[in-house]
C-alpha cells in the first residue's frame, strides 16, 4: 500500500498508549491496533479529527504517501 501510517511514531512521541489513545478518541482497542499497522482501508474524517487533536498534530503527521516502485511500465 502507498499510503503509510505513523500513528504508533507519534503516540511514542506522545507517551501515549494505545489503551488511553482508544477511550479518548471512542474506538475499541482492536480497531486502533487496525489503524496503527496500516491494514485499514478507510478512516472516517472524524476519527482522524479526533486523533489529531488528542496527539496535538496534523493529519501529515499521522498518514504519508509512497509511490509505489513504477519500475513494471
Amino acid at each position: 500500500m502507498s499510503i503509510v501510517v505513523n500513528l504508533d511514531v507519534m503516540m511514542a512521541k506522545r507517551k501515549i498508549s494505545s489503551l488511553e489513545l482508544s477511550e479518548k478518541i471512542g474506538i475499541t482497542p482492536a480497531n486502533l491496533s487496525i489503524l496503527k499497522t496500516g491494514k485499514a482501508k478507510a478512516v472516517r474524517f472524524s476519527t482522524l479529527e479526533s486523533l489529531c487533536k488528542v496527539l496535538d498534530c496534523q493529519p501529515g503527521d499521522l498518514l504519508a504517501y509512497l509511490p509505489e516502485d513504477t519500475e513494471d511500465e
